[in-house]
């Protein structure tokens, strides 16, 4: 017998498939299905799972969400969200309200004539092959119960196809607004981005919020990275105060592909960010970049799990988290290197700033070697700023809170200094300092 939580998932999903008309015979909604069956099985997790045993997602499970849908969606104007634009880098934008695409709000330069940039809805209309090769495939469900959730309700989403040999020179960035309305509501973004050969793009993901209440995001993100392509893809998850956001990001890299992840988590009650990372052919290179701010009861979640399947991979992962006022972080990071993954260069280092008595990291660095010739490191430091680099500024004539701004900002300026685009690196220092001040403020 299943709980009421879960038979509320399941009545919405019910809906969802009387709304498929045709496409409820196609193999994509078959897979859904299974999607729905597994979460059924798995329901939310709770704080017995070790996966999950410092982040507890109740307040996800108990409150009724409901689902967006295209009659639900606000009408929101371009004036109101054109500050979240990196107007600077004028590439394609795809925007999305409470989780479903707005044309009249996207942009999608027509330079890159041979570049899907499309919502993924239109592509699942259109029958994309490389959508129903690619589609539920890197990101499994049978593990994790918002996996399995996101997987059943996938319907829309951004689909980014760049073919072999090509290469997209503005960053792309996607949109996912939250209006806030009266009514808590879960969105299900469903992100799909498949590179050739030999290619070249760069992606924005970017999670906003127009009113500050209750809502749920469970976004998630697959990426297929060919052989001798580069990737890089950003994330900023800027959320309500009062809203949930649990992401996956599932990379399958094949040989001598580079792949960049820079994600930064500013603002949301609970934040639980899940990458995982497949290096499957030689001479892959991953680096996972992560900066987490806390500054009033936020919790901020990272694992990661970088599994060097080949051999000759290298791995970089640096995650940082600043805590003030009651903030949680949490850091586990796995690194797995098979027995035939020899040459396997592989670092990890996290890094936390307590800049509060209340505040509270936990982390959990994690190695499993099974070849033995291997380089592999990882180190985890928590700690607070230091008091003789705060006296050597103040006796300089500048103030405490200025001092520890400063050093608080030199300290997150190493994770965003590494994001390759200026305009985006510019607004996350602006974006940064504005919330150091106001969490000063606060707790103060």
């Amino acid at each position: 017998m299943i709980s009421e939580t879960l038979e509320r998932y399941k009545s919405y999903f019910d809906a969802f498939e009387k709304s498929m008309n045709g496409e409820s015979a196609s193999a994509v909604h078959a897979r859904r299905r299974e999607a729905m069956k597994m979460f059924l099985e798995l329901g939310f997790p709770s704080t017995k799972h070790e996966e999950w045993r410092f982040t507890n997602v109740t307040p996800i499970s108990q409150t009724q969400f409901q689902p967006s849908t295209l009659s639900s969606i606000a009408d929101v104007a371009l004036s109101q969200i054109e500050r979240f634009f990196l107007k600077e880098a004028d590439g394609s934008r795809l925007v999305f309200i409470d989780g479903l695409f707005a044309p009249d709000l996207s942009s999608v330069d027509k330079k890159a004539q041979r570049i899907t940039i499309d919502s993924l809805a239109n592509a699942l209309k259109g029958n994309v092959s490389a959508v129903e090769t690619h589609l539920g495939t890197t990101a499994a469900f049978d593990e994790n119960g918002f996996v399995a959730l996101s997987t059943a309700f996938m319907y829309d989403g951004a689909f980014i196809h760049v073919p072999d040999n090509e290469s997209v020179a503005n960053p792309i960035q996607l949109l996912f607004i939250a209006t806030g309305d009266s009514q808590p509501r879960v969105a299900s973004p469903r992100n799909l981005v498949v590179v050739g050969k030999n290619a070249q793009v760069s992606i924005v993901e970017g999670y906003y919020h127009l009113r500050d209440q209750s809502y749920f995001t469970n976004s998630v993100s697959e990426i297929v990275v060919g052989s001798d392509s580069i990737v890089e893809f950003d994330r900023v998850i800027n959320e309500s105060d009062s809203a949930y956001h649990v992401s996956g990001i599932h990379i399958a890299q094949k040989a001598s592909s580079v792949f960049t992840s820079n994600a930064i988590s500013l603002s949301g009650l609970i934040i639980r960010n899940n990458v995982t990372a497949v290096l499957g052919g030689e001479h892959a290179e991953c680096t996972l970049n992560g900066l987490s701010l806390g500054t009033g009861a936020e919790l901020i979640d990272n694992h990661t799990a970088i599994d060097h399947a080949s051999a000759n991979c290298d791995s970089h992962e640096l995650y940082k988290a600043i805590l003030d006022g009651k903030s949680r972080g949490v850091f586990n990071g796995k690194i797995f290197v098979r027995k035939d993954a020899q040459k396997t260069d592989a670092k990890q280092t996290n890094k936390t700033l307590l800049l509060s008595d209340e505040a509270i990291m936990d982390t959990k660095p994690q190695l499993e070697i099974f070849a033995d010739d291997v380089k592999c490191t990882h180190g985890a430091t928590v700690g607070q700023l230091d008091d003789e680099q705060i006296f050597y500024l103040r006796a300089r004539g500048i103030s405490l809170d200025d001092a520890r701004d400063l050093l608080t900002r030199a300290f997150a300026l190493s994770v965003i200094s590494k994001i390759r685009i200026e305009p985006l690196r510019k607004k996350l220092d602006t974006m940064l300092q504005e919330k150091l001040r106001h969490g000063r403020l606060e707790n103060a």
